[in-house]
């Protein structure tokens, strides 16, 4: 080291002008130090600035989405909602074609009760003319012909009276059932009168009552024919007293 060299004295030594000059390259340095720092600093900002920014461009895409889904589940609940209200629209539906059903089968089960009592009443009403048949509990006579007789005649409304027929069987054939008329003028024309109450074939084929013998000769089948008439001719047996 040349002897000439001296190192300076300390800062206690410096001048004003020294430290000044110090002062002014500490603050060069510090300044060419920021400005090395501020690019490096200014890309960090601008990096943690696009960083901070992508967050919200990337968040965009999984935004959209869960609106689609949104959008979709409420499409559903809707398309759900609909077939409820369809199913609940054909089961109302179904429940009132089945009340109207109930109440088509109980109009029609109570019209019918209303015919069938009307039909009940009109058959109470009116007189029965059914077939009834030759009985044999009735004695086989005089007396259980004529009773006969009027039970059948009773049964199709023919008037006439034990006794207007006992009356009338006693002077045309005096109780005999086989009687036969073979000299007045209907025997003389062919069509002699027979039985009971001397009745000639086409008045006892038109006057026979259903349910009697189609034999003349019978006893009741002859009284019921001969009956039927003189209530048609006279308005009863029993307004007969001679030959008719």
């Amino acid at each position: 080291m040349p002897a000439n060299f001296r190192f300076p004295r300390s800062s206690r030594d410096l001048t004003k002008t020294h430290k000044i000059a110090v002062a002014g390259v500490a603050a060069l340095g510090a300044a060419s130090l920021a400005f090395t720092a501020v690019p490096g600093q200014a890309q960090t900002t601008t990096t943690a600035d696009a960083v901070s920014a992508a967050p919200a461009q990337i968040a965009s895409a999984p935004v959209k989405e869960v609106k689609a889904s949104v959008t979709d589940q409420l499409a559903g609940a809707s398309v759900k909602i609909q077939q409820i209200d369809v199913r609940k629209q054909a089961v109302a539906k179904e429940k009132a074609q089945a009340a109207a059903k109930e109440k088509a089968a109980a109009q029609h089960k109570a019209e019918a009760a209303r015919h069938a009592k009307q039909a009940a009443s009109r058959s109470a009403q009116r007189p029965q003319m059914q077939t009834v048949a030759v009985s044999t509990s009735y004695g086989n006579n005089l007396d259980g012909w004529i009773r006969q007789a009027l039970g059948i005649m009773k049964q199709h409304n023919i008037p006439g009276s034990y006794s207007g027929l006992h009356r009338n069987i006693m002077r045309e054939s005096s109780g005999n059932p086989m009687a036969i008329n073979n000299w007045d003028i209907n025997a003389v024309n062919g069509i002699p009168s027979k039985g009971l109450l001397q009745v000639i074939d086409p008045t006892f084929n038109t006057y026979h009552v259903p349910g009697t013998s189609k034999n003349i000769y019978d006893p009741v089948a002859n009284i019921t024919a001969a009956a039927n008439y003189a209530a048609h001719r006279y308005g009863s047996i029993d307004n007969v007293n001679s030959a008719y």
